[in-house]
């Protein structure tokens, strides 16, 4: 959040990112029981933070926050914003494809307003009592285009993050892109929707089987073509944030805005509690003259929203900054839309 293309990185590492050896095929994944991948879609649930470090020239950036919740009970997702021009989305679930169930990976999103959506198969797995690790291939082509690896250590608590990509095939084979390392802040956040869908089970999300056919690989530009949409997604809401600024202040348009969702409040009386910043559910980083921005994909729940007025332009909220001083605290559900809206009002001393 301290950098503002940090995000620009991610987007071009997962949208153009190849894996090992070939597919296993003993035992037959034919029965969605023996979904192959399965058990990361308990490991993934929680709120991660943590630094990127990459090979692009926009170089490292210390902090990325992921807020991944089930959408059903065999489907774990999370989104993130940047801007307007610049978000992507996350979701693994449970699909069929070559006859075969597996945990696949969608990563979709806008990259400077250009939509790109790709899948990602399950088809490496290690498990064992001190690290797990998974990774994800582009569906058709496989490791010479792109794919992810996932590795769990500390109990399941830290998760390293690696993308590799042959530049948009101008590689004959898949290259170290980044690599994010990050911890496990918190698992409350989510369990309302552990609970409510008794996440996980082995159960179908998506049937590929006819979904790629003739396809050269399984990255889609713009939104045509794409077999499982964002708007088809599950157990979303949309949250419509507004923010003003009270009299005694006049911004300039020159300057940027923070908005800040948290699922625990971080003002107790009129104190900062920032410990409770490990709570951060959603973000972006707004013009200060755009009023409004619109979350949609985002998770239901308990939620508090905050508004920082970057006057040093240093993208963190330091003294001299304004602020809204208040928990403005509200609740999405199942397909609602809400409107809150917050104001800043105190300056930072």
């Amino acid at each position: 959040m301290q950098k503002k293309y940090f995000l620009f990185a991610l987007l071009c590492i997962l949208f153009g990112t190849g894996c090992e050896p070939n597919p296993p095929i003993d035992p037959p994944y034919s029965n969605v029981n023996n979904t192959y991948g399965y058990n990361i879609l308990d490991r993934l649930k929680g709120i991660w933070n943590g630094p990127v470090t990459s090979t692009t020239p926009l170089g490292g950036y210390p902090e990325w926050i992921v807020d991944f919740r089930p959408i059903s009970s065999s489907q774990i997702s999370a989104k993130n914003e940047l801007d307007t021009l610049n978000d992507i989305n996350m979701s693994f679930f449970i699909a069929l494809y070559n006859n075969q169930y597996r945990v696949c990976f969608r990563n979709g999103g806008s990259f400077n307003g250009m939509k790109r959506i790709s899948y990602f198969m399950c088809d490496s797995v290690a498990e064992t009592g001190s690290q797990n690790y998974y990774r994800f291939c582009e569906t058709i082509i496989g490791k010479n285009r792109a794919y992810c690896e996932l590795i769990f250590r500390d109990g399941g608590d830290s998760l390293y993050f690696k993308t590799y990509t042959n530049q948009y095939n101008t590689l004959p084979s898949a290259v170290l892109h980044m690599t994010w390392s990050a911890k496990r802040v918190d698992v409350t956040s989510c369990q309302p929707a552990v609970t409510q869908f008794n996440f996980p089970q082995k159960v179908l999300v998506k049937d590929f089987s006819a979904s790629f056919t003739g396809l050269p690989e399984t990255i889609f530009y713009g939104l045509s073509g794409d077999p499982y949409p964002e708007a088809d997604q599950p157990y979303l809401g949309q949250s419509n944030i507004s923010y003003t600024y009270s009299g005694s202040y006049t911004p300039n348009p020159a300057k940027k805005v923070m908005l800040i969702i948290t699922t625990q409040p971080l003002i107790v009386g009129i104190s900062f509690n920032a410990a409770n910043l490990i709570y951060r559910s959603r973000y972006v980083i707004l013009s200060a003259g755009d009023p409004d921005f619109s979350f949609n994909y985002m998770h239901p729940g308990d939620y508090y929203l905050y508004a920082i007025y970057d006057s040093d332009d240093n993208m963190i909220a330091t003294s001299g900054d304004w602020v809204s001083a208040l928990n403005t605290s509200f609740t999405l559900t199942n397909q609602g839309t809400v409107t809150p809206t917050t104001q800043i009002n105190f300056t930072i001393p």
